[in-house]
Parts: C-alpha cells; sequence; structure tokens
C-alpha cells in the first residue's frame, strides 16, 4: 500500500512512519492535512506535536471503521478477514490503545470454517473447559486432534501464522485467567470415560509394559481411557515448554544459558482394543517380539501423526513393518 501526504495539496511525502503506523502502511489513500509540516526531517516528525496527533487520528480512524464493518457488514468482514488479521494482530502489539478499540472485533476461525470472537468462543465452551481456548497451529500435522474434538462436538481455533504465537501471550495477558492450549498440549475432559477401580489396575499394568519396551523414548507416560478406541495413543506436547522451544529457535543464535526442548508425554488409550490384547499377551514369553514390535509402532505411529520422527526413527519404523508384515503372512 501507499499513503501519501500533502499539505494544502502541495505533496510531502509517502509512507512516512511517524504518521502512517508501519502496521497500516497496507493502506492505500491520500491525506491532506495543513497541520503537517513540510519539513519531514525524521527528528522533526518525532517530536511535532501535531504530526503525533494525525498518527493517532489516523489509528482512530481505522480502528472506527473496522469496528463498523464487524457491526454492520459482519458477513463481507469474514470474507476479507484471513487478508488483514496479521496486520491488525501485528498492530495490537505495537499499539495498546488500537488493541483496547478493536479488541471486540478481533476474528478467531475455527475448524469448523466459522468465525467468532474470543468472548463468543468462551462462552460457548465455558461448560467443556472453561476459560480454556484450544488452537490449531497447523492442520494437517495436528488432523489426528482435529477429528478427535470434531467427533465430540469440540472446537478449536486456527492460529496459524508466525505472529500468532506473540499475539496469544498478548492475549493471555490482558484477559488474566484465560489460557490458550495448542490442541495437541492438552486432553479435554469431554474426550475422557470415568475411570473404575479395575481400569486403575489395568493402566499400572499398561504402564509398565509400555515403560520396559520403549525406555527413555518419551519424556513421560501416561494411560487414560479415552471415549475412542480407535486411537492407541497419541503424543502431547507440553504448551509452556513447547512455547519455550519455539521462542528459542525463533532467536537462534542467542545463548539463553539453558536448553529448551518440548515435553512429550505418551498418553496410552486404554480402551483401544490393540492396547488390551497387548496386555494380555505380556507375560506370555512365545509373543514377546511381537508385543514389543507393536508398542514401539504404536508410539512411532502417534510421533508420525504429529511428525516427530526423524530420519533414523522413521527407518526403524519402516522396518519394523516389514517385520509385522511378514509375521502376518506368515499365519
Amino acid at each position: 500500500g501507499k499513503v501519501k501526504l500533502y499539505n494544502n495539496q502541495v505533496f510531502v511525502a509517502d509512507n512516512i512512519k511517524e504518521v502512517i503506523p508501519e502496521f497500516l502502511l497496507l493502506l492505500k489513500g491520500v491525506i491532506d492535512c495543513p497541520d503537517l509540516p513540510l519539513n519531514v526531517s525524521r527528528s522533526f516528525l518525532q517530536n511535532d506535536r501535531d504530526v503525533s496527533k494525525i498518527s493517532k487520528h489516523i489509528v482512530k480512524k481505522v480502528a472506527d471503521k473496522l469496528k463498523s464493518l464487524y457491526k454492520n457488514e459482519r458477513e463481507n468482514y469474514e470474507k476479507f478477514w484471513d487478508d488483514i488479521q496479521v496486520f491488525i494482530k501485528f498492530g495490537c502489539l505495537k499499539d495498546e490503545s488500537f488493541y483496547d478499540k478493536v479488541k471486540d472485533s478481533i476474528l478467531f476461525k475455527t475448524i469448523n470454517s466459522q468465525y467468532i470472537t474470543l468472548n463468543d468462543y468462551l462462552e460457548n465452551c465455558k461448560e467443556k473447559h472453561e476459560n480454556k481456548v484450544f488452537y490449531v497451529s497447523n492442520e494437517e500435522q495436528q488432523s489426528q486432534y482435529i477429528k478427535l474434538f470434531k467427533d465430540y462436538g469440540l472446537d478449536a481455533v486456527i492460529l496459524d501464522s508466525t505472529i500468532d504465537n506473540h499475539f496469544i501471550s498478548m492475549i493471555e495477558f490482558k484477559n488474566q485467567g484465560v489460557h490458550f492450549n495448542r490442541i495437541d498440549a492438552d486432553l479435554s475432559d469431554i474426550l475422557k470415560d470415568n475411570d473404575n477401580e479395575n481400569n486403575k489396575e489395568i493402566k499400572t499394568d499398561i504402564e509398565n509394559l509400555f515403560k520396559d519396551v520403549i525406555g527413555d523414548r518419551i519424556n513421560n507416560y501416561s494411560v487414560e481411557s479415552l471415549k475412542s478406541e480407535d486411537t492407541p495413543a497419541i503424543i502431547l506436547i507440553s504448551e509452556q515448554s513447547r512455547r519455550m522451544a519455539e521462542m528459542r529457535s525463533q532467536f537462534a543464535g542467542m545463548d539463553f544459558g539453558m536448553s529448551f526442548e518440548e515435553e512429550k508425554t505418551l498418553v496410552i488409550n486404554n480402551n483401544s482394543s490393540i492396547v488390551k490384547k497387548l496386555v494380555s499377551l505380556k507375560d506370555d514369553e512365545s509373543k514377546k517380539e511381537q508385543v514389543s514390535l507393536i508398542c514401539n509402532q504404536i508410539v512411532d505411529i502417534a510421533l508420525l501423526s504429529n511428525k516427530e520422527l526423524d530420519s533414523k526413527q522413521l527407518d526403524e519404523f519402516i522396518k519394523r513393518n516389514n517385520q509385522l508384515m511378514s509375521m502376518v503372512i506368515s499365519l
């Protein structure tokens, strides 16, 4: 975009950031202002009160227009939201007064292709997970979790731009008590079945089985009774550790004095028929190799669903897969 500045129809300059904030440089237009100085040296502009007033007025006019579009032309507003959202989020991070003006007009696209505000989302989901916002950063990579959410009537918002990490941190700061969790960072209680006493003993057996076979490949283990029987296991990645790891990657080359690795938890589904069968065979010495192969395959498939396998692990996965197919054929 380009905004040309005039003083009584005399061209002064264009795209001066002291007058037009960086996040509004996508705008196109003309501003003719008799109070705008013809002297456009940077030091002069930075200290000129009229220039500061003009800049604030422009920001206010843009914010008012966005609010008007949201209120009166919601359908059109949603159509071009994807194109302007990065600039609006950048503006919110750069200018607190701009955020205060437009915060109720900020939209979030959901996994069900709807556009809603933060307040809408929190209100819709308060019975299922109060003050917790689940989000997706990569629809393809997190497709397994999206399917799980959709199957049980849960919703999540899509936050897939580079600026979103900083933006949600600001939202959390501004809205104390509200927390954003990526869809693979936590399990909503609605996805779980209620446990009984028998399940607790089975869970211990399952956890011990996987720990013995997998060892320290995964940081943490958890056994849950998921309502879906189709998924033997999923990987959860700690929201806090992942944000720290992402921050470190964004500031590559800087020494933070410590390492930040994503803390992964393998959640094993004790309602899965595959997992139940493995537990029933755990003491059968003749099936020990098969049990080990399948346990490792379950872990790798969970990691693969989240694109967490490196090249060496992928080679091992393919090798085990071939072994399993050979066993099936020989039956």
